[in-house]
Formats: structure tokens, sequence, C-alpha cells
């Protein structure tokens, strides 16, 4: 029987390197010499640190470009408060989201059920495995899921005929 699997995934390895590229665009900027602004990577958190909220901006509009250029989805970003660190220094965390969350699996499940395709969907951790009798209507079910979720990056693969 024919499926395949719901997946959001990050690559890592580009990721390090847009940040790696986007720390030695900081260094080379004129208004950021002197000060501590550079951004940190620890797995699946990135840490921005810089003197004012306007800094942290800055290097957002420095990392954001440069991630899309290594072709990653900058809507897998999850960002944090502002944080006061000390004296006038200012952090920001922001998560990178792999895998899908519960409840959007959920919602991708139910969108499936409720369009009456005949396609089983069932989550499996952080992905969900989609079956059918064709691959015509598993097609179908891709389009209808690409055209409903759209504010989350997901990728179809493992598929199976």
């Amino acid at each position: 029987m024919p499926s395949f699997d719901i997946l959001s995934e990050v690559d890592l390895v580009a990721l390090k390197n847009a940040i790696d590229m986007a720390n030695r665009k900081i260094g080379n900027r004129y208004d950021f010499k002197g000060s501590d602004a550079r951004v940190e990577h620890n797995d699946k958190l990135l840490t921005l640190f810089g003197d004012s909220d306007f800094q942290i901006e800055q290097m957002k509009a420095i990392l954001l470009p440069e991630m899309t250029a290594k072709k990653v989805d900058v809507r897998c970003l999850d960002y944090g408060e502002l944080q006061k660190v000390s004296g006038n220094k200012l952090k920001q965390e922001v998560r990178v989201q792999v895998g899908i969350e519960q409840d959007l699996s959920k919602k991708i499940v139910r969108l499936l059920k409720d369009a009456k395709l005949k396609v089983q969907a069932a989550i499996q951790g952080d992905a969900v495995r989609v079956t059918g009798a064709k691959r015509d209507v598993l097609q179908e079910a891709i389009a209808l899921v690409k055209k409903n979720v759209t504010d989350f990056p997901l990728q179809f693969g493992n598929f199976r005929d």
C-alpha cells in the first residue's frame, strides 16, 4: 500500500554555515565595532547577544538572508523574549523547531479526515504517516496539506509505492 511521511526537518550543517557567515558579517560591520554582538548556537538553540534591541534586530536582518541563502526555512524559528543580561547587554534566544508538534499533527490528521479522502493518517512521533490505496489520492493529500498549512515548514518524504 503506498504511503509517505510528513516531516519537518532542518539541515543543521547549513544552519551552522549560515550562523558562521552571519557572525563574520557582524564582525566586519562598522556599527558593530567595539560591541559584543554575536550569534551563538547550541544544537537547536540560537542565542543573539547585543548591546541594544536595535542591534538585535540588525543581527536578525543579517542572519535571516544568510539562512535563506543556505536553503534553511526561516519559518522554523521560534523567537523568545528579549532578556537583559549584565549591565546594558541584551540577549534573545531563538529555538529551531525540528519535528511536527503534537497539536499540528492532530490538525493535519483532522484536515485529512475532514476532506473525505481515502487515506489514513497516523501520528508517529514527530511525523505523520499517510497511507492510501492509490498514488493519485496521496498526491491529492499532499496538495491539500500544502495548501492549508502555510505557517510551518513541512517536507513530504519517504514515499513508498
